[in-house]
């Protein structure tokens, strides 16, 4: 059925029934559509599994940050074990195991920045333990100048 269908610019609208279109043809474009939806789904399973870059990314700068702030000198296990996350983080994606290896490189990312802590937790604590004996001689000192016994 045609409708508003004039020689000047207006609109026109065409509409068709289904029913005109024989029942052998609608369960055949039914197929095909539906062949065609299980192709994309099975294509899109079978797609390369993208690799964790970002995440592997910040593992190794933070990997990068502890060694540049000696962290071995201080917090060496849990550097080693970032280090050994992220290689084996890097196997993973190796073996197109993106789960594995993401989860790897998120703790190797929490190992250096634990390693990073400690150390700097360590050296405060050892500037904090010279100050005191500084603060401790200076007392000394001041009590010895003044003649005042402790």
């Amino acid at each position: 059925m045609i409708k508003n269908f004039r020689h000047t610019s207006l609109p026109v609208t065409l509409t068709l029934p289904l029913t005109l279109l024989p029942s052998s043809s609608l369960s055949a474009t039914r197929r095909l559509v539906g062949g065609a939806a299980l192709v994309l789904a099975i294509t899109a399973c079978a797609s390369a599994p993208v690799p964790p870059n970002r995440e592997l990314q910040a593992a190794q700068t933070a990997i990068d940050s502890a060694e540049q702030a000696r962290v071995a000198d201080y917090a060496s296990p849990e550097l080693g074990e970032a280090r050994d996350k992220l290689s084996a983080a890097k196997a993973a994606v190796a073996r197109e195991d993106m789960d594995d290896a993401r989860r790897l490189a998120e703790q190797s990312l929490v190992d250096a920045q634990l390693a990073l802590a400690r150390t700097q937790a360590n050296k405060a604590k050892r500037v904090n333990e010279e100050m005191l004996k500084s603060t401790e001689s200076l007392k000394v000192e001041m009590q010895r100048n003044t003649g005042v016994r402790p």
